[in-house]
């Protein structure tokens, strides 16, 4: 049987352990409580109990074994667009239609597979499945991601992430033109209280918040500039379309938009910034907009942004 490595960086301070981590991870108070007991657990490096306080920045780590025994991912021959490399991380302009790690229906052709092919080594903290992985971009979306290479370097960097000191940055074409010129939303996101595979605006979600500015109008459609400052699954699509302005190509939360010629929604990670690990320089990286995002804007009447 394997086990999944879960690895969270406190955000907020709580009075037991149990309750933060039943409020931030898809498992049931008493599912962890068993966990906890089991010695699964870990918060700062050391065993926890169940009611142990949480403070913000404590590192938490959960062990759970897998309920299906499935083969674990093997390396593949997959080209891969390593806009930078060193000893410590990698960062990758993830192309639109790779999975990031193998899960039921995509055991095979993700970026995890690319990764065990290209890189010797890979940080262990995802778990098996997972190696290397501290944060994810959905099948659909492109742009970039870093990698951890080592241990130390995935804790530091997903540090920096739940700290919201890492940075990212994308542009999407939305439907309709936007009133404003900027502006923020502020509103938290769980499940999808009947549909389990798609978020949603609720009352009981996590605080997630995304900003946003126009970059150029089209009168149907809108080009914005958003930077993430919480980073929930599924964020700026969900945002966006709580707003009334869905990403042009979402099927799951908008519509198709065929006359521009997308594949999947045109949401591009274009810059990422966090500083290294090991030698404290910040660092910013950008990628270049896929060709249907190009496409898209051209067809528009609009211009590709210098990035």
């Amino acid at each position: 049987m394997t086990t999944e490595t879960i690895l969270l960086i406190a955000e907020t301070e709580a009075p037991r352990i149990d309750a933060y981590l039943a409020a931030n991870t898809e498992f049931s108070r008493s599912k962890l409580q068993k966990l906890i007991k089991d010695g699964a657990v870990e918060q700062n490096g050391k065993p926890c109990k169940a009611n142990s306080e949480v403070k913000t920045g404590d590192v938490i780590r959960l062990r759970v074994p897998e309920q299906n025994d499935e083969s674990l991912p093997e390396p593949e021959n997959i080209p891969l667009d390593v806009v930078y490399e060193d000893a410590d991380l990698a960062v990758i302009n993830k192309p639109k239609g790779m999975v990031v790690h193998p899960a039921p229906g995509n055991p095979s052709g993700t970026l995890v597979n690319a990764l065990l092919y290209r890189f010797q080594s890979l940080s262990g903290t995802g778990g098996e499945t997972r190696p290397g992985i501290v944060h994810r971009i959905d099948r659909l979306t492109s742009g970039l991601l870093v990698v951890a290479k080592n241990d130390a370097a995935h804790e530091a960097l997903a540090k920096q992430f739940a700290l919201h000191t890492a940075h990212r940055e994308y542009m999407c074409i939305v439907h309709g033109n936007l009133k404003e010129d900027s502006g923020t939303v502020d509103a938290p996101i769980g499940r999808h209280k009947t549909d389990r595979k798609r978020m949603a605006v609720t009352e009981d979600g996590r605080r997630a918040v995304t900003h946003w500015r126009v970059l150029q109008r089209f009168g149907t459609e809108t080009l914005l500039d958003v930077a993430l400052e919480t980073g929930r699954t599924h964020q700026i699509r969900v945002h966006m379309a709580y707003i009334k302005h869905p990403i042009a190509g979402d099927e799951v939360y908008g519509s198709a938009a065929p006359k521009l010629g997308l594949v999947g929604q045109a949401l591009h990670g274009y810059r990422l910034t966090f500083v290294h690990p090991r030698t404290g320089q910040e660092m910013t990286f950008t990628a270049p907009f896929p060709e249907d995002f190009v496409t898209a804007l051209k067809r528009l009447g609009g211009t590709v942004p210098e990035l």
